[in-house]
């Protein structure tokens, strides 16, 4: 029964951090792919940080780098430039240059927030972005005390996964995997990556079609963070934009296409 509830609690603590960054961050705020309802983006704007560590508006301005630069010496994660090993540390480097810059606003920042009406988590602009961090080591350290020490990791590594997920997205969906699309950068589909990350291992798919709120193009491709935007559209809180879909493939009806939507 231990075992059972830590793990439940690391689900519950890992779906949280994720569908923060695939369905708002990423398919919402970085790509509009889907509208979110007005109190959820609130929620996400403003609650974001304090979930994953990481400030929105930085993590949109900095995916939105690498889309223009994918794979390039200015791409500020690729592979192809520190290798997948060095992945780690140059989203680190990367993240923070972005969240100077932007305290700076030096253009080559703020150009890529300008549709963005919010400015920086407090966090960020206090000097106090570690607070995150200690908020779920404390309440992992006392999970531990009380109840028991693996309750209190899977709490934490839980909530603070996302460096991890974006470690395996931005290496091994750069460097490993098949391509549907002849893209000018190395993207692939990587489907470890997209079935431990909700959909996001499918970087070929979605370098070619970033609008897609759906990341998948075959039906053998599981996008399960496009799983939680019909969910949410159903529950009212999202809408999602199905006029920049990923196109059907050839030899796939209609009434199929529209079953893969």
């Amino acid at each position: 029964m231990y075992l059972a509830t830590c793990g439940a609690v690391f689900l519950a603590a890992y779906l949280l951090n994720i569908l923060t960054i695939t369905v708002g961050y990423h398919r919402g705020l970085a790509h509009k792919a889907v509208r979110l309802h007005p109190a959820l983006r609130g929620l996400v704007i403003a609650g974001g940080n304090w979930l994953t560590g990481l400030d929105p508006k930085a993590w949109v301005v900095m995916h939105r780098l690498h889309h223009e630069h994918s794979d390039t010496p200015l791409d500020p994660h690729s592979p192809v430039n520190v290798g997948i090993l060095g992945i780690g540390m140059e989203q680190l480097r990367s993240y923070k240059r972005v969240i100077v810059g932007l305290l700076k606003n030096e253009p080559e920042y703020t150009r890529y927030a300008k549709d963005l009406d919010f400015p920086l988590n407090t966090l960020n602009r206090t000097g106090r972005w570690y607070l995150p961090y200690v908020l779920h080591g404390v309440v992992g350290l006392a999970l531990g005390l009380g109840i028991g020490w693996l309750l209190g990791a899977a709490y934490f590594l839980g909530m603070m996964s996302h460096p991890v997920q974006g470690g395996l997205v931005n290496s091994l969906g750069h460097a490993v995997g098949g391509r549907n699309f002849d893209t000018s950068d190395n993207s692939r589909n990587n489907h470890l990556a997209a079935w431990l990350i909700f959909g996001e291992g499918f970087q070929n798919n979605h370098h070619r079609y970033p609008g897609s709120a759906s990341f998948s193009y075959h039906r053998h491709e599981i996008d399960l963070g496009y799983g939680a935007c019909v969910l949410l559209e159903k529950l009212g809180l999202a809408t999602i934009q199905r006029d920049y879909l990923i196109p059907r493939p050839p030899g796939v009806s209609a009434t199929e296409a529209q079953a893969r939507s």
